[in-house]
């Protein structure tokens, strides 16, 4: 769940993210669809819910100042009294120059500020500024180089990921909730729900309880078709879950 408790990431929020923290400039929805396993509509869906929910925050360029126009870019290094951090981050912000204000919990240097200038000149009223916003500048570096990584955890394990993504909610007694994309090569692919069941691809036990298939939730009768890219909720009443992954995977995944 997010912050507000509303909004839980699943294993398809969490590779949308790391695709745009690689570069989301370059980054379409119609690339990550590919890599993800769904629709672009429903990846277009995730990024917008992931926005509304606080998650997704913005979209920042990176600018080289120095290949620009030969400015420089200094990081400060400041102590802010304890209790009027929030505050004076904030007034911080509003310095010419400052381009990014970090607040941290704990330590003497509690705030980190980075600036732009065109040269040390500017540099320094920067500095006679954050004295002035109430801020002791215990060090500071001139900046060589920044390097952007996406957060690893939320990328595929070894590079690259063929059989769907799947996300498990264990539930009292042993059953699990499980959340799959649909690769247009499993078993299931094409059959009706009752018609899975019938050629023994789905266990009678297992029940596909929703489809989200773009940016609208299905709910599932024996007639609903199951398509490519599309993400079920699954419900199966035991640990092994094996029988409910295998039927939306890739053919050649199931002897792996």
């Amino acid at each position: 769940m997010g912050k507000n408790g509303e909004y839980r990431l699943d294993e398809i929020d969490r590779r949308i993210i790391h695709s745009l923290m690689g570069d989301a400039r370059n980054t379409t929805a119609a690339s990550i669809a590919e890599n993800v396993n769904v629709s672009d509509a429903t990846v277009r869906n995730r990024i917008a819910q992931l926005e509304e929910h606080g998650i997704l925050t913005g979209y920042h360029a990176t600018v080289d100042f120095e290949e620009a126009d030969g400015s420089l870019m200094n990081l400060f290094m400041c102590h802010a009294t304890f209790g009027d951090v929030e505050a004076v981050a904030r007034k911080v912000g509003t310095i010419p120059g400052v381009i990014n204000v970090r607040e941290l919990m704990g330590g003497r240097m509690n705030i980190h500020v980075l600036a732009v200038g065109q040269n040390t000149s500017d540099l320094r009223q920067v500095g006679r500024e954050l004295e002035q916003a109430g801020v002791e500048i215990e060090d500071e570096f001139l900046l060589q180089e920044e390097f952007h990584f996406p957060y690893s955890p939320y990328g595929p394990g070894d590079g690259h990921r063929r059989q769907p993504l799947a996300d498990y909610l264990s539930l009292a007694g042993g059953a699990e909730l499980v959340e799959l994309t649909v690769h247009k090569e499993a078993p299931v692919t094409g059959y009706t729900l009752a018609e899975a069941t019938e050629e023994g691809i789905l266990d009678a036990g297992t029940l596909v309880i929703a489809i989200e298939r773009g940016d609208t939730v299905l709910t599932p009768q024996g007639e609903t078709t199951i398509k490519a890219n599309d993400i079920v909720t699954v419900f199966s009443p035991d640990t092994d879950e094996k029988p409910a992954v295998e039927a939306f995977q890739h053919p050649d995944d199931l002897t792996q």
